[in-house]
């Protein structure tokens, strides 16, 4: 029986943070060793980081990358390392894994399949490597290969997919699972998404089974820069059986998930399949090493335990990491928020408080501090919130008592600094002086789009000038379904660096904080100041009271809204098709108010591309975001579907 000890990491790296990265990868490889660990997976591109975008084809980020690959193969003489990075072959960036061992590089995989839908670009920075090709490149000052290559360490066959490699029906671990491979190990930058984890967990527990071998998944961490949020979730499996696993979502700088795999017994398994394994003497880029593996190790107890996490609790999660990751990697003092009391700003106020808590709840207070060094945090963590968020509620004429009382009351149940500001004077200078320049009166039967707008724009000014004083970020509120519609004031509600719910619709919104007012998430306390917030019908309240505003009579059911984007948007079905849809779905509601939401919907939809495209960053959480800068590309001058319309 031959055993050896496997390891996954997951590293919080940052594009193009040498320094923080070498330190990040070096303290993972110290953790590994002093584990007594033989092989360890690093994730894809871990030593630039995932998102460097077109500084991939910076010639100066190969060469610092070499220069840190270097350093990273001293740091491990008795184990095997792989590592992911950028490198340029012959003018050509591809994406590989290096794997160490012993000290010395041994050679580079690199990428076959590349990611290029949705949130990925690779195609616009690398090349893809061909299957079963093989060269000789310089690095560190050696020659290596480079490409389609397995490794035998010691008498231990190991193999590599790449993130997407995994993804594809014709996957690289079914061609070298012919040769006998014992692990496989998979280097990934693979984002969050709903429900992405389980899908994940499949093709690991797939190749291990099908494949015979031990499979060793690793992934990056945080938010790491921006827009996507990466959930780690390494895995282990071997004979088809999960057998090590790393709870997701974490604040640390890396985590390790470590299991021992009997070698031996996969061998033993794939002997039953003798006929398809060809001798791995005849594979054409096949690298071998003499290495003497440590002592075999002791298999664990079978189970493990794995946590699911519902889309709530995802939801909660991913953002709450993915504004703490935000916040210190920008230097930000903090976050500033127009609390209106309504939804969407309450949403956005409770995601700050969650990622203190989840942070102080994992890391606890020293290691927040550690984390937040730049900061000078109060002696208690009880002062923290109020370092952290500002909030600040902004009365119109047209504000009512509720909504203050709504704001004011989830600010303090959250530990948020809180101000009441009054903006009449300010709308009123303006409206004045614009009636005094074109002659006439504003008034609502004629200006009524005018009027609102400049209630939500005049807001904008003061919390700016908040967030600047206290070298903070400011938080946008709009959320997916207002985006989809333009349901948004350019240079007034959308004002702020980052928009922590542009990628979720209002209904799912909602219904989160509902369940948040009454959560059992392990070690988060429920907030039940937020049954004020839930007891509002969702309103702008940028009308006159007598108007009797609200979103959905301004728009449509938010359910409706909701239905009709995916089948329009995300489905890319015709404004005819989509009617029969919407009929189907909802059968109360009348044809004629069906077809008339239908109609709105795509007329909204084709004139509000520009104000999608001025949106500040949202966060990617799965495939209906409308971020055009990452995902749903269309045109901001268009036909507007007219003629399809016409149609109805």
């Amino acid at each position: 029986m031959k055993t050896l000890k496997v390891s996954a990491a997951c590293l919080n790296q940052t594009p193009m943070d040498w320094d923080g990265n070498f330190s990040r990868i070096k303290g993972a490889i110290v953790e590994a060793q002093s584990e007594n660990v033989d092989v360890l997976c690093l994730p894809e591109l871990s030593i630039t980081g995932y998102g460097c975008e077109d500084m991939f084809l910076a010639p100066d980020v190969c060469i610092r990358t070499g220069e840190m690959l270097a350093e990273i193969a001293e740091l491990a003489p008795e184990m095997m390392v792989a590592v992911g990075l950028p490198w340029r072959h012959h003018n050509t960036v591809f994406n590989v894994a290096a794997v160490m061992c012993g000290g010395e590089i041994l050679g580079l995989y690199a990428k076959q399949n590349l990611a290029g839908d949705g949130v990925h670009y690779e195609p616009r920075w690398f090349s893809a490597w061909p299957a079963g090709e093989v060269a000789v490149t310089e690095i560190c000052g050696q020659d290596v290969l480079i490409g389609d290559l397995l490794f035998e360490i010691g008498g231990v066959t190991i193999g590599l997919e790449i993130c997407e490699d995994a993804w594809v029906a014709d996957r690289p671990g079914s061609q070298i699972s012919a040769y006998g491979v014992d692990v496989i190990l998979n280097p990934s930058a693979s984002h969050f998404a709903f429900g992405k984890q389980q899908i994940r967990e499949r093709f690991v527990l797939e190749g291990s089974r099908a494949f015979g071998v031990a499979y060793v998944y690793a992934n990056l961490l945080g938010n790491e820069s921006g827009r996507m949020v990466f959930d780690g979730g390494a895995m282990i499996a071997s004979c088809g059986e999960l057998i090590a696993t790393e709870k997701r979502f974490s604040f640390k700088d890396w985590t390790l998930t470590t299991a021992v795999v009997d070698v031996g017994l996969n061998q033993t398994k794939q002997a039953a399949s003798a006929s398809r394994i060809v001798d791995v003497e005849d594979y054409i880029g096949l690298v071998r090493t003499d290495f003497e593996w440590k002592k075999d190790s002791e298999l664990p107890s079978e189970g493990i335990e794995r946590k699911l996490w519902c889309k709530e609790e995802e939801f909660s999660r991913t953002v709450a990491l993915a504004l703490f990751d935000y916040m210190r990697k920008s230097y930000s003092r903090g976050f500033v928020l127009s609390l209106s009391g309504g939804a969407d700003s309450s949403a956005v106020a409770c995601l700050v408080k969650l990622s203190l808590d989840f942070a102080l709840s994992e890391l606890g207070e020293d290691g927040v501090r550690e984390k937040l060094a730049y900061l000078k945090l109060p002696k208690s963590t009880k002062g923290w919130m109020k370092e952290l968020l500002a909030c600040v509620y902004q009365a119109s004429d047209n504000s009512g008592d509720e909504t203050e009382d709504s704001a004011a009351s989830l600010a303090k149940s959250v530990g948020a600094e809180y101000q009441r500001w009054n903006i009449s004077e300010l709308v009123d200078g303006y409206t004045g002086m614009v009636s005094e320049g074109i002659g006439r009166k504003l008034t609502w039967k004629k200006d009524d789009i005018t009027l609102q707008n400049i209630q939500a724009r005049v807001r904008a000014p003061g919390i700016w000038m908040l967030t600047n004083i206290r070298n903070a970020l400011l938080l946008a509120t709009s959320n997916r379904s207002e985006a989809a519609v333009g349901y948004a004031t350019m240079d007034g509600d959308t004002c702020g660096g980052v928009s922590p719910i542009a990628g979720i619709d209002k209904a799912f919104l909602r219904h989160w904080l509902s369940w948040l007012e009454t959560s059992d998430m392990e070690g988060i306390e429920p907030i039940p100041a937020l049954s004020k917030v839930n007891a509002l019908q969702p309103t702008a309240e940028l009308r006159p009271e007598e108007y009797d505003q609200t979103d959905e009579s301004d728009l449509m059911p938010y359910p409706v809204l909701d239905a009709i984007e995916k089948a329009a948007i995300r489905d890319k079905r015709s404004p005819k098709d989509v009617l029969v849809l919407m009929g189907k779905q909802f059968p109360d509601h009348k044809d004629k108010i069906m077809k008339a939401w239908v109609i709105k919907f795509f007329k909204l939809w084709s004139r509000n591309q520009w104000k999608r495209e001025r949106y500040a960053p949202s966060f990617h959480l799965d495939d209906e975001n409308l971020d055009p800068k990452t995902w749903c590309r269309f045109p901001i001058l268009s036909g507007s579907f007219t003629k399809e319309l016409s149609e109805l």
